[in-house]
């Protein structure tokens, strides 16, 4: 009797030295221990060299980018492949995931590491065209933004005017679809994988029709198409100003006449509104080449679009 009560009692003063633990600190110690997505960042950086109005028109910009990719995005898993813009620039035979997959890492990836910088530390922005360049090897997540960019750029809001088409000028003119082209240049959102297979509108045409599953990987022919739904749905909705790829006769003639010649022909709704005019269409082509976008490959290769 006296050995069970003494073991009676071992057991209680075992028991109340034991601490105890509530389900809220249970919990708290789970948070605390793991964090998926900690460190992760949703936003790219602008770096400490571009100043106060710089820094402003890189913030709208940047906003503009996520913008043109959202909706593009959105276009296509609203209508796939039914999407006759979708498959005038990826083609009948590409899949409608990776496009969008590729606008969603836009929107929503991780943009840890990815800088853009005012201070031109590779010593290039003096050279006539270029707005801006990819750092390449170097720094391959870095992009310098030459004041050319801040100079030329227009905003989404601009869409369609000054005679804008997409067939016919450089969608680097609008800030916003420059900055697309950019960060699909960066290691963390192409991957290696989204690359120059085709540059201008006519190149980009056959390339959906000859080799889809480049299209849909090619830089040039995300921004092509999320300009242009963004003009058709959001900027003019039902006319949008897509444009008619012109001839080559037709643009060595506009090259040498172009502020005296006829417009180059687009299509019957862009050209019925006040934005077509003789004098913007002008003027969209002298910004068009003041602002070409100039930068280096991995390999060495000067690229200006």
């Amino acid at each position: 009797m006296l050995f069970t009560s003494a073991l009676l009692l071992s057991a209680l003063s075992l028991t109340s030295a034991l601490p105890t633990f509530s389900s809220d600190q249970s919990v708290e110690q789970r948070d605390s221990a793991w964090a998926w997505d900690e460190g992760a960042s949703s936003d790219s950086t602008i770096h400490i060299s571009c100043n106060a109005t710089e820094r402003a028109q890189l913030l709208r910009a940047l906003n503009e980018s996520i913008t043109l990719a959202q909706h593009a995005k959105d276009h296509i898993l609203r209508f796939g492949n039914s999407s006759e813009t979708y498959v005038k620039y990826f083609g009948n035979a590409s899949t409608t995931a990776e496009p969008a997959g590729w606008f969603d890492k836009l929107v929503n990836g991780d943009k840890t590491g990815i800088l853009f910088r005012c201070d031109d530390v590779d010593n290039k922005c003096y050279q006539d065209g270029w707005a801006g360049h990819w750092r390449g090897e170097i720094s391959p997540d870095q992009t310098v933004i030459c004041p050319l960019s801040f100079e030329a750029r227009w905003s989404l809001e601009a869409m369609c005017a000054h005679g804008y088409t997409v067939a016919e000028q450089k969608d680097s003119l609008y800030f916003g679809a420059d900055l697309l082209h950019r960060l699909y240049h960066t290691e963390k959102i192409a991957e290696g994988v989204v690359d120059h297979y085709a540059d201008t509108q006519e190149e980009i045409l056959q390339l959906a029709i000859e080799h889809p599953e480049e299209a849909v990987r090619n830089s040039a022919t995300l921004r092509h198409f999320a300009v242009e739904v963004y003009a058709y749905d959001i900027a003019v909705p039902g006319q949008g100003c897509a444009g008619t790829v012109p001839v080559a006769s037709e643009l060595a003639a506009s090259s040498s006449t172009v502020a005296s010649a006829t417009p180059i022909s687009v299509s019957s709704s862009v050209s019925e509104t006040p934005a077509a005019s003789m004098t913007e269409v002008a003027s969209a082509s002298t910004v068009s080449s003041a602002a070409s976008e100039c930068h280096t490959h991995a390999d060495g290769e000067v690229h200006c679009a």
